[in-house]
């Protein structure tokens, strides 16, 4: 039932920018497969075959980790309001870190938000839509503003401290780009 494209239509960037919440997934070679859950309008369309998302400081950092060794990245946006849709975004990812020249290209696309660490960026080959015929209905209520309120109350040195302790290695024992500055 899924439609298969080689680039992000129009149609799929309105949709996209309507989601309030995107997946991400990324698996280590040898490890364990990771799914994360993003909100915040941290998400941004760079060209029909780019994308990038300000990934924020949290408990874990997989994705980071696990692109630093294998570059396979899968985005997955569904309609939980409206007319019934999943489209995923398949393709090859990266970390950019800041006070990098990719950074400094990059960072005016977005809102720097407290706790911001770094950003991944995706070159997207397949673009797939499949019905979502089986997906609730849920509603949107709001953003959680705790994770920008933790972040601002820790400040900066707080949050170095913080990512040197929960974000430089992963669950499966991968250094990070951002635990590679620490060694």
């Amino acid at each position: 039932m899924g439609t298969v494209y080689d680039s992000i239509k129009p149609d799929h960037e309105t949709f996209i920018r309507e989601q309030h919440l995107f997946f991400v997934g990324t698996a280590a070679p040898d490890g364990h497969v990771n799914l994360s859950p993003k909100g915040h309008d941290v998400f941004r369309i760079l060209s029909p075959n780019r994308v990038a998302y300000l990934d924020l400081t949290g408990s874990g950092n997989e994705t980071s980790a696990h692109l630093s060794v294998l570059d396979r990245i899968t985005f997955m946006f569904v309609a939980f309001e409206g007319k019934p849709l999943i489209l995923r975004l398949y393709g090859r990812g990266k970390v950019v870190l800041p006070d990098t020249e990719e950074w400094e290209g990059l960072a005016p696309c977005f809102e720097l938000m407290p706790g911001h660490r770094q950003m991944i960026v995706a070159d997207i080959d397949i673009v797939k839509t499949s019905c979502g015929f089986s997906v609730p209905f849920y509603s949107y209520e709001g953003e959680r503003e705790t994770l920008l309120q933790w972040a601002g109350n820790k400040g900066e040195e707080k949050l170095t401290e913080y990512r040197k302790a929960k974000n430089a290695t992963s669950m499966d024992g991968i250094l990070t780009p951002i635990g590679e500055k620490f060694l």
